[in-house]
């Protein structure tokens, strides 16, 4: 298998997303949807759902990065990195972000980084930009290893 750093591209501090067991994606956008999508049988009435990206603001004022202060409720999270690989990868939420009432969905990835939809819980969360909610695995190693994440 290549090297982590060759099947993902826009890595911002590879130093720190980057381990022998995979690689930490950070957060680039995150949106609520704002007008429903559709999905149907065939394929006719597919139709994209419309996303409103959430507001960012500043703890001091002099502070280079922003923070996203999202509720409780579903949104979807847009990622800094692209997936250039042909293996394909396993995704899933950070331990630190879950013990926050945080989560995402595990997914396959084969050909791309898909937005991926956020569930907040109980009282919110406050995500600062780039901030590591994702891990990027081999898809064996996430099938076959007992895996304890120390993140």
């Amino acid at each position: 298998m290549p090297a982590f750093t060759d099947v993902v591209d826009g890595l911002l501090h590879p130093e720190t997303q980057v381990d022998e067991r995979g690689v930490d994606l950070t957060v680039a956008a995150v949106h609520e949807v704002a007008a429903p999508g559709r999905v149907d049988f065939g394929g006719d009435e597919l139709d994209e759902a419309e996303f409103e990206p959430c507001e960012l603001s500043r703890r001091e004022p002099e502070d280079e990065y922003q923070w996203w202060h999202l509720d409780a409720g579903q949104y979807v999270v847009q990622y800094n990195e692209f997936f250039t690989g042909e293996d394909p990868m396993h995704l899933q939420a950070r331990n630190k972000l879950l013990a926050r009432g945080a989560s995402h969905p595990s997914l396959r990835v084969d050909d791309h980084l898909p937005l991926v939809p956020l569930s907040v819980g109980g009282a919110g969360i406050k995500l600062k930009e780039n901030a590591r909610v994702s891990t990027l695995r081999p898809l064996r190693a996430a099938v076959d290893e007992e895996y304890v994440d120390e993140q």
